[in-house]
């Protein structure tokens, strides 16, 4: 049970239950099962995946019309294309991204995130948030961290509670990056269908998960200390929509997630 490379597949994980929201083929049935009762509580489970994977296609690409080159993303998940580096290496072809992720499931997948540019980089970290000092050191290998780096939470956060950690955690990894580096984050949120939030919680808990959805408020506080692109803390599908995808509107009320991102100064 603890070796690295072991799937266990008696109860279910997040990367592979949003693989299986994003019509993805690697999961197992207890996520499609937990997936399955998430949907029956409220629908939007599956256009919010897919409004994550968009923002994080917008913020990337708007990121690296600033400039960046140099990716951190943590909580990479099962690839799913266009991945990361494909936008900004679409951009830019000497951009360097190494992904970082606790599933062994997503070890298996690691080769599709490893087809680099010539004049890039792409590696892959087999590591929990949990563990800043060891994600810095094997990032080092790769990035330059004398250099901006944009740190990529996307959908990763809702799954850290405060009682370990989340913020000193945020706080522990943009410390070690220099002035100019980016912090980007989307983020569940509960506000919306508090009740609905409650009862996702409560099932979570009951699969030995953690699910630590946040207000508007505590994810602003992520981004304390950093100068924040417009438009803030926005619902994800609202954060730079001109920049192009979105997911589809469905009708039932806010997308329940939060994008921003920011800049050290």
């Amino acid at each position: 049970m603890t070796d690295p490379s072991y799937i266990d597949t008696s109860k279910p994980h997040p990367a592979r239950m949003y693989d299986w929201f994003l019509g993805g083929k690697d999961n197992y049935p207890v996520d499609e099962e937990m997936g399955r009762q998430l949907v029956a509580m409220d629908g939007r489970v599956l256009t919010t995946a897919r409004a994550n994977r968009a923002f994080m296609q917008r913020a990337t690409r708007w990121l690296t019309d600033q400039g960046v080159r140099q990716f951190l993303d943590i909580g990479t998940g099962i690839p799913t294309e266009p991945n990361l580096h494909q936008i900004a290496q679409g951009i830019a072809p000497d951009a360097r991204v190494v992904y970082c992720d606790n599933d062994p499931i997503v070890l298996a997948h690691a080769e599709a995130l490893l087809r680099s540019t010539p004049q890039g980089a792409t590696e892959y970290i087999q590591a929990d948030f949990r563990e800043p000092d060891k994600i810095l050191e094997g990032a080092a290998r790769v990035l330059d961290l004398d250099r901006p780096v944009a740190l990529s939470l996307v959908a990763l956060l809702h799954f850290i509670a405060d009682e370990d950690g989340a913020y000193d955690l945020v706080d522990r990894l943009m410390r070690a990056l220099p002035p100019g580096s980016y912090l980007m984050l989307s983020h569940g949120t509960g506000e919306f269908t508090p009740e609905t939030a409650r009862r996702a919680t409560e099932l979570y808990k009951a699969r030995g998960m953690t699910l630590a959805l946040r207000t508007r408020a505590e994810v602003e506080r992520f981004f304390d200390g950093y100068e924040m692109v417009a438009p803030g803390v926005a619902v994800i599908d609202h954060w730079k929509p001109e920049l192009g995808e979105r997911a589809p509107d469905t009708g039932e009320g806010p997308t329940p997630g939060y994008g921003a991102v920011a800049r050290k100064r």
